[in-house]
């Protein structure tokens, strides 16, 4: 990960080292870029402006929101996939930086001092890896080892008071872009990418949940329509699967599903106002909020959230910097989005973090 500062602390057990205040990059959006080919930081990609899309067709909430700009990641990063929040610190693992797609960072932001810090590294260096917390036990599952192609099967956990990732029970089949959540006692894996090379790719529906203390994957119902690249949130004994890519984001859907884990059943929500992959999918307030993405030609700044207790959507502020890929949870009363790349496909990292709230 490059020069750590040398002063460190211990948070929830682990061992977090401060990144030196240059590693932080500069609090504006000159040098928060890098592209996947050569190497040195940019400003923003003139294709950004010309493939952002902020309208939405969904209504217009009555309070919007704001976004304030955060502390920049260390380092441009995207197609991390998803993050998680653990201990009210953000969790970004693995993706594209510095002319690789097989990396295994490991950032952590603190939001208490605005700071983003250096934990241990995954074991295995890959993008597009499934991430969620079970238990206080932050877990990553599967993930592509070539650009946005050719998964792996393994799968690490990370407990409290530990230095290192432990492997746990690999997936019955190599998967990527597999979203993961945490639900009644188990993490649910469901859709994903599979596939050696780009004409190979394909979307899939399994859905596998994973019981920790029998270290063991189940099969369960799976995703009506495959899909990866999705957004995923648990909310009120649901598991809720929003928008995706099937094969490609030519073919981004605009489908919403939710799981019934007592029925081992999908059933049909109002469908994604705006058909997207690679977005954020967080729960705030008490409602399902997606932000970012991309399509043909298109990434997306779009904020829209669904309301459980009505079965409808609402827009909000958009994202100021549009991205896909990226990284997005919830720590207090704020959205936390970072990294991600600011025009369509892997070509271009950014440092960016933004965060939104209602207050």
């Amino acid at each position: 990960m490059g020069t750590c500062g040398r002063r460190g602390f211990m948070a929830s057990g682990i061992a977090l080292i401060t990144l030196p205040a240059a590693a932080q990059g500069p609090a504006h959006h000159g040098g928060l870029y890098e592209s996947l080919r050569e190497p040195g930081r940019t400003g923003l990609p003139e294709a950004a402006a010309r493939q952002r899309v902020f309208d939405s067709p969904a209504p217009a909430a009555e309070q919007p929101g704001r976004w304030i700009e955060r502390a920049p990641l260390p380092l441009p990063r995207s197609e991390m996939a998803w993050a998680a929040e653990r201990d009210g610190r953000f969790h970004l693992l693995g993706g594209y930086a510095e002319q690789r797609v097989d990396r295994p960072y490991h950032h952590v932001y603190d939001p208490a001092s605005d700071t983003w810090l250096a934990a241990p590294p995954l074991p295995l260096g890959a993008n597009h890896v499934g991430v969620a917390v079970l238990g206080g036990t932050l877990f990553a599952i599967g993930g592509f080892t070539a650009q946005n192609n050719t998964p792996h099967d393994r799968c690490f956990a990370l407990e409290r008071g530990t230095q290192a990732w432990r492997s746990i029970a690999p997936l019955p089949r190599p998967t990527g872009a597999i979203a993961c959540v945490a639900e009644g006692g188990r993490l649910h894996a469901v859709g994903g990418g599979i596939g050696t090379g780009f004409e190979a790719r394909r979307s899939v529906d399994w859905h596998l949940a994973y019981d920790p203390a029998a270290d063991r994957w189940e099969t369960r119902a799976p995703l009506p329509t495959g899909r990866d690249h999705t957004g995923i949130v648990a909310l009120d004994g649901r598991i809720h699967v929003i928008g995706g890519r099937v094969d490609s984001f030519h073919t981004n859907s605009n489908l919403h599903h939710a799981y019934d884990p007592a029925a081992d059943r999908w059933e049909m929500r109002a469908p994604f106002p705006t058909a997207r992959s690679g977005h954020g999918a967080v729960l705030y307030r008490g409602r399902i909020f997606c932000m970012g993405g991309e399509g043909s030609n298109r990434v997306f700044g779009q904020n829209e959230a669904y309301d459980p207790r009505t079965d409808s959507w609402q827009h909000f502020a958009p994202m100021p910097t549009p991205r896909h890929g990226l990284g997005a949870v919830v720590l207090g009363d704020f959205i936390h989005v970072a990294g991600g790349g600011p025009v369509m496909g892997g070509g271009v990292q950014s440092a960016v973090h933004e965060a939104f709230t209602l207050g």
